[in-house]
């Protein structure tokens, strides 16, 4: 099916469409300036693909404007691929047709042959091991002798690790029992088995815009079809949200509440109380994707997604690997008893339990995990703020907000060159991600998502190389002697 053929899969109003819009420009025509904020708009994912816009009277009357310029904006975004409009259906947003970058998927470098040792590879937003794993291993190496009589096989997890999980998310506020958790291999496998237990194909899937692209991959194998909704600097767009899961009827939901993935946003806490009654209202399963909880580096830390009482709707995932180390391979799942149970069978056609060892490992890590995760907080702060300098430095056009948390921040090139500037970079010394990869349907053109997981030595050489690679490509405002970003404010 062409984006062309896509049906509308929500709509939006006047009144919201005004707001996401802004103010425009002061000089220019305005039906130009009214057509470049809604391209502006569907290229950067807050207006998603497959929305049905207002009316242009009704878009009109609420930016104060002649219906003459709200008719000709939408001429001329017809004219250039973003709206397609039918008698009787209205206007829906699209993308021009012609070959797209491949999404739902993480590049890590290829097989480009402009790599060479030194190139920074700014693809994933991974951490190392914190010091502390080699003391967890060699005490966890102590406690293994009494698991060898058994077969190795915990098909839920090791009681002690569902119980040392069970505690955790009570003292965050979500009363939890070991029963209620399944321990997965990784937390990829986790959404890969919520997936494939709850959706069929044709069935829809609500996905964050940008998204984690293995939970697009993971909605996609089943035959199910994401849909997007967009991400703010609050968190997801909950009116949005809302009349998605009304209009689409989504058999599941997916959501990074915390230090979102890529843009670092986070849901507030009524932001919380509001997915778990949408979650309920309309008997939709909501899961909560924690796997960045930890990483709060500033202000205090956030609520549990789940709260105090989730229901049956809800359910949270975690993860060890950006807590701790991605080598554990541990993840979980925290939902109802009942949905464990259909986890756990869905799972045994997959593997048949995680490592031992590892949950071990991740049991010591817990138990230390206040000193661990303080000094990896530390790491990633100085590591963030390196980052954001040197972009600040080098690449002064580009808008940054500063994340609170997480592992990534969300660049604004201010052009749609993103896939370009990916193809260049490894030739420049640096790979990176192009913005689409992080998108259903191609959008994020004129984003990049900038991990700062790396040594502070590694991602001033990145951004070099970065900024080298934006210089070769020729973009306007990419001059070495554009004037620096204020430091002081959100962007940097």
């Amino acid at each position: 099916m062409s984006i062309a053929e896509v049906p509308a899969e929500r709509r939006i109003g006047a009144a919201a469409l005004a707001r996401l819009l802004g103010s425009p420009p002061p000089a220019g025509p305005a039906y130009l300036a009214l057509a470049d904020g809604l391209r502006r708009c569907v290229l950067d994912g807050t207006l998603p693909l497959s929305t049905r816009l207002p009316s242009e009277r009704e878009l009109a009357l609420a930016l104060a404007v002649s219906r003459t310029t709200t008719a000709a904006a939408m001429e001329r975004l017809r004219e250039q691929g973003f709206v397609r409009t039918r008698r009787g259906s209205g206007s829906v947003t699209t993308l021009p047709d012609g070959p797209r970058p491949p999404s739902g998927a993480v590049l890590l470098g290829g097989t480009d042959t402009g790599a060479t040792d030194q190139t920074a590879d700014l693809t994933m937003a991974a951490p190392p091991a914190p010091r502390a794993l080699h003391g967890a291993a060699l005490r966890a190496l102590d406690r293994l002798p009494r698991h060898l009589a058994g077969t190795g096989y915990a098909h839920l997890g090791l009681p002690e690790l569902r119980a040392l999980l069970a505690e955790r998310y009570t003292r965050r506020g979500t009363p939890t029992s070991p029963d209620e958790i399944l321990v997965t291999t990784g937390a990829q496998q986790a959404i890969a088995l919520l997936t494939a237990t709850l959706l069929g194909p044709g069935d829809r899937a609500v996905v964050e815009h940008p998204a984690y692209p293995h939970a697009i991959s993971a909605v996609r194998a089943t035959g199910a079809r994401p849909v997007p909704v967009p991400v703010g600097p609050h968190g997801v767009d909950l009116d949005l949200l809302e009349s998605t899961m009304r209009q689409a009827g989504p058999r599941l939901v997916h959501l990074t509440p915390d230090h979102h993935n890529p843009t670092g946003s986070s849901l507030d806490d009524a932001g919380r109380a509001r997915v778990r009654a949408l979650a309920t209202r309309y008997r939709t399963v909501v899961v909560g994707d924690e796997t960045l909880t930890d990483l709060t580096l500033d202000g205090p830390a956030l609520t549990s997604f789940s709260g105090a009482s989730p229901g049956r709707h809800v359910v949270a995932l975690g993860s060890a690997s950006k807590s701790f180390w991605g080598g554990l391979r541990v993840g979980w799942v925290r939902a109802d008893r009942d949905l464990v149970t259909r986890l756990a069978q869905e799972r045994v056609h997959h593997d048949m339990s995680t490592g031992v060892l590892d949950q071990l490992v991740t049991c010591e890590l817990l138990l230390a995990a206040d000193d661990v995760l303080a000094e990896r907080r530390a790491q990633v702060r100085h590591q963030r703020d390196v980052l954001l300098a040197a972009v600040a430095r080098h690449l002064p056009s580009w808008r940054v907000d500063r994340p609170d948390g997480g592992l990534s921040a969300w660049a604004d090139l201010g052009a749609p060159v993103s896939s370009a500037l990916a193809a260049i970079a490894p030739h420049h010394g640096v790979r990176i991600v192009p913005g689409p990869v992080f998108g259903v349907d191609g959008s994020f053109e004129n984003r990049l998502r900038l991990p700062f997981s790396q040594p502070p030595d590694v991602l001033e050489r990145g951004v070099v190389a970065l900024a080298e690679a934006w210089r070769a490509l020729g973009v306007p405002g990419s001059a070495a002697n554009a004037e620096p970003t204020d430091l002081r404010g959100a962007m940097v």
